[in-house]
């Protein structure tokens, strides 16, 4: 079979994953099944994969998907108890009084507290949080949505607390020969992972610092009086010093401590540093920015739901409110760190398996290293005495949180097994190239050595596709790093774009769009908003495009 039919049957489950979420809108949770089927058929009658190994990929992408879906359970357990409890109106509360000029509004609520939920809970809930807290301040629906997506991408790349990074990429090259390379390198697995996470932020560093004022200019641009980029490019200086003061911290973190905190400590120290700054007057400007008088708003800039301010008053302190996210950021540092020994006590409780059905597959489930448990369960069962939370309160905040689930669920318990007999296809009996290898030798023959340019695009387009950075890792690691391989670049940068394209690719992933839209009452707008955010995806995937080439030819051509 030529290596072009080959790549083309490769990339089969992924042109059917797109064609039925873009072309017919399926979601996940039938087009997932559906490509699963696909896969594996593709498995056994074109490259003869024995159903030992099939079914040993299949059980370890299970397991995968259970370690994500405690993730997501967990923090959405959190984020939906403190709604209950009036913590999330309360932390709303503090955010409102500290600037009437809208642009600094969606900078600080969309950008730095987005990327601190992003960092919390990941998978779509910032844009879902964010949004509706906008539109209580005044924002057209439309606006509040399109913002909030913008300013999920920096964060996403270590979003739930690096779950993208520490199960998306890592859980997609642990593979003999890839473990072996490593060892000959003189570099073990956890150390090539951490060198992924740090380039992933340097890269982000530059586009990432940019980002609030790509947003603000959007917004002004669709939704000012005068439609005009010029109002929001006015504010370039509050703009750039707000990236920073997320994206230095960023940066450091992954540095020090790996991928877990870059997003948590860079969201929590950018609102340390910006709201103090923004209430005395630091670089704020000098005129208001507002939205025309809502007489003037077209008819697709409103939904359904109007947030008028309720007449009941929230009593809790704004510091009550943020003690169990201080709580969690807390746990998590001190159960990562390695000079501490309590990451090693919760680690020891784990489920160990090798040699899945006479193959090489194995793996292990840690239920306390795994932050749905430990801290995101531990910290929502610790809210109900906090808060003084009745049966009610609780049964409604984990019920929400069991629903919200259930899509997410089906969805990856299909996906995540597609991926792992996609990555094992290769070990059969004809020694036919798997499945990733046969796309990434095609495609690194087409791109060559400009492949560092448009590699975030692939990322981008798998978060559009299947709605998650952590899957698009999954889906196209192991595509990125042959790629390198074939090329003969760096390995870790071009792993790096890959995550990076994923969290880019959040600004329009359907999903996303699709959850936002819902919580302020948007119907049939989700093209409108996949089009515009076209435009700031395009340019920062621009701007990464240029760096990596710069990085990998010129800057650091020796990094493996």
């Amino acid at each position: 079979m030529s290596e072009g039919l080959l790549a083309l049957l490769a990339c089969l489950p992924i042109v059917v994953i797109f064609v039925l979420m873009v072309g017919f809108r399926w979601p996940a949770t039938k087009a997932m099944p559906l490509a699963f089927v696909v896969t594996v058929l593709l498995a056994v009658l074109v490259w003869k994969t024995p159903a030992n190994w099939i079914l040993a990929s299949s059980i370890n992408g299970i397991v995968i998907a259970l370690k994500i879906l405690l993730i997501v359970f967990g923090a959405l357990t959190v984020l939906f108890t403190l709604r209950e409890s009036g913590a999330i109106a309360a932390i709303n509360r503090g955010f409102t009084s500290i600037s009437p000029d809208k642009r600094v509004q969606a900078i600080i609520i969309a950008w730095l507290f987005g990327s601190f939920i992003e960092a919390s809970a990941g998978f779509g809930t910032p844009a879902a949080l964010a949004a509706p807290l906008l539109l209580s301040l005044g924002f057209p629906a439309l606006a509040a949505v399109m913002v909030s997506l913008i300013a999920n991408s920096t964060s996403v790349s270590f979003g739930a607390v690096g779950t993208p990074t520490l199960i998306g990429v890592a859980s997609s090259l642990e593979t003999p020969e890839i473990l072996q390379t490593l060892a000959d390198n003189g570099m073990s697995y956890t150390e090539f992972i951490n060198q992924v996470g740090v380039w992933t932020a340097l890269q982000h560093a530059i586009p990432g610092t940019l980002i609030p004022l790509i947003m603000v200019a959007m917004m002004t641009r669709f939704f000012g009086e005068k439609r005009s980029i010029r109002e929001g490019l006015a504010i370039w200086p509050y703009a750039i010093f707000a990236g920073l003061s997320f994206t230095v911290p960023y940066v450091t973190v992954a540095l020090l401590f790996g991928p877990e905190f870059p997003s948590l400590l860079g969201g929590l120290i950018g609102l340390a540093i910006v709201i103090p700054a923004t209430r005395a007057g630091f670089l704020t400007p000098k005129e208001p920015w507002d939205f025309p008088d809502k007489s003037r708003w077209k008819s697709n800039w409103t939904g359904s739901i109007s947030m008028n301010q309720s007449v009941k008053t929230n009593q809790m302190s704004i510091f009550r409110a943020w003690i169990p996210y201080i709580l969690i950021g807390f746990l998590l540092l001190i159960t990562r760190v390695h000079f501490l020994p309590f990451g090693g006590w919760i680690k020891s409780v784990s489920i160990n398996y090798t040699n899945i059905l006479s193959t090489s597959v194995s793996g292990n489930f840690d239920p306390l290293y795994i932050p749905g448990i430990m801290p995101f369960l531990f910290v929502a069962l610790l809210c109900i005495p906090l808060y003084r939370m009745n049966r009610e309160q609780v049964r409604i905040a984990w019920s929400d949180a069991v629903k919200r689930i259930k899509g997410p669920f089906i969805a990856l318990i299909f996906a995540v097994p597609l991926v792992r007999i996609m990555m094992q296809s290769g070990n059969n009996p004809d020694a036919i190239t798997g499945m990733p290898i046969a796309m990434a030798s095609f495609v690194a023959d087409v791109f060559q050595k400009a492949w560092p340019l448009v590699d975030s695009l692939v990322g981008a387009l798998g978060a559009f596709m299947a709605g998650s950075n952590t899957v698009s890792n999954m889906l196209f690691s192991l595509f990125q790093y042959s790629i390198a391989e074939q090329l003969g670049i760096s390995r870790i940068i071009i792993v790096s774009l890959q995550n990076i394209g994923g969290a880019l690719g959040n600004m329009i992933c359907v999903h996303n769009i699709i959850a936002a839209c819902a919580t302020v009452g948007l119907v049939g707008v989700e093209g409108l908003l996949i089009r515009r955010n076209l435009i700031p995806m395009s340019i920062v995937a621009g701007i990464v495009g240029i760096i990596a080439l710069i990085l990998v030819f010129f800057v650091a051509p020796g990094v493996f």
